[in-house]
């Protein structure tokens, strides 16, 4: 397998820009970044390292390398069991711009929870997002289960 950085580089940016716009965030393509990576890493660190591997299987390069960037494998995951938990530990993740980010409303950063899962699947099947649900505790099995059959 050839290495193609310039090409994984520009489906980056094309992946970004399309995901800024189905944010409603216009062309702030660096918010639309901070919001994606504070998602999928409290996804990944609520979920099994195994399921992870399963789902960063599908995805393309440049998405593989924001999955793991910075990953540490813990025995211990965090207690997340409701969407007001999930939501905290992403705003963990993006930091101090979490403030700007999310608006101070956890109804706005559900919808960004929400249109991430309906973008990721572009690029994840089906049944490995079945996968994924099946292992989230009761109260956030939605924010896929609802968002399944796009």
């Amino acid at each position: 397998m050839a290495l193609n950085f310039n090409q994984y580089a520009a489906e980056g940016n094309t992946f970004i820009k399309e995901y800024a716009k189905q944010m409603n965030l216009g062309t702030d393509t660096d918010k639309a970044g901070r919001i994606f990576i504070a998602i999928m890493h409290a996804l990944r660190d609520i979920i099994p390292p195994e399921e992870s591997l399963q789902l960063i299987a599908q995805l393309p390069m440049f998405i593989k390398g924001v999955y793991i960037h910075g990953w540490k494998i813990r025995k211990k995951k965090p207690k997340i069991k409701h969407m007001a938990e999930f939501i905290d530990l992403v705003r963990q993740h993006d930091g101090p711009a979490a403030v700007n980010d999310f608006e101070y409303s956890d109804e706005v950063a559900e919808r960004y929870i929400d249109t991430t899962f309906i973008y990721l699947r572009k690029y994840v099947s089906l049944g490995e997002m079945e996968d994924i649900r099946d292992g989230l505790p009761k109260d956030l099995k939605s924010m896929i289960y609802s968002n399944l059959m796009f």
